[in-house]
């Protein structure tokens, strides 16, 4: 927590980021397409265009097999690529908008849907995953809550498991890909989004640069390998480094 900003505080940053990601169900998709308000222009769409193109196919290369977890699956973007190739498949969300469009988009009998929240919610007894998938969401985690998130995620894990992760990379904020603007008398992580009719909420937005977040990875005990698609969006997939391994 930010010196001198009172749990409450933080609190009601955490209940605003909900409804907003509830209240944005609706028009996220516009966001990915650039659609509406979210448009850029001929030239910006093109370039975000190819660097989604570019994050897509990095999850199409993404060797999915066997029980799959998908963290903050929202609207089921990144689903319809990852159900196809699952056994099994649980998506967990804390917006039941996101994870209705989620359901009528992926139509999928392999993918259970959970409406939990992340630090709350754990597995099936005896569930481990093989892969676990989140995208866009480790910018929206308190810096307090780092380091408890990768260890649940890895206590989830089956043997041999891998995360795959996405975010924006560090420098969207000055972009207009990335509407928003900083809280000028909140914490560092606080940061003001508007929905289309101008309603506006305050979320937790920290972005990183790949280099700060592996080196991050490897102090709490993992092994991540981290590219990105140009000036957007990072990727990659983490595991748990192994007891003896001598990193």
């Amino acid at each position: 927590m930010e010196p001198g900003r009172s749990e409450r505080d933080v609190e009601q940053i955490l209940r605003d980021q909900h409804r907003y990601y509830e209240d944005r169900a609706p028009e996220y998709d516009d966001v990915w397409y650039r659609r509406g308000v979210y448009d850029l222009g001929p030239e910006g769409n093109a370039r975000w265009a190819e660097e989604t193109s570019r994050l897509e196919a990095a999850v199409d290369d993404l060797d999915v097999s066997g029980t799959v977890l998908e963290l903050a699956a929202g609207t089921g973007l990144f689903t319809r690529h990852l159900a196809p190739r699952a056994q099994r498949m649980i998506c967990v969300d804390a917006a039941t908008a996101a994870l209705d469009i989620n359901r009528r988009r992926v139509d999928d009998p392999r993918v259970e849907y959970v409406h939990g929240d992340l630090f709350g919610w754990d597995p099936p007894t005896g569930v481990r995953f093989d892969v676990i998938f989140f995208a866009f969401l480790i910018s929206h985690i308190l810096p307090g809550q780092f380091e408890e998130f990768w260890s649940r995620v890895a206590g989830w894990l089956a043997p041999g498991g891998r995360v795959f992760f996405c975010d924006d990379v560090a420098g969207a904020e000055a972009r207009r890909s990335n509407p928003g603007e900083d809280v000028g008398d909140g914490p560092d992580f606080a940061h003001r989004r508007r929905l289309s009719d101008g309603r506006e909420y305050t979320i937790v937005k920290i972005l990183y640069e790949p280099a700060e977040l592996r080196g991050t990875l490897a102090d709490l005990g993992w092994e991540a390998d981290i590219r990105t698609t140009g000036e957007e969006f990072f990727y990659g997939i983490a595991r748990p480094i192994e007891a003896g391994s001598g990193r």
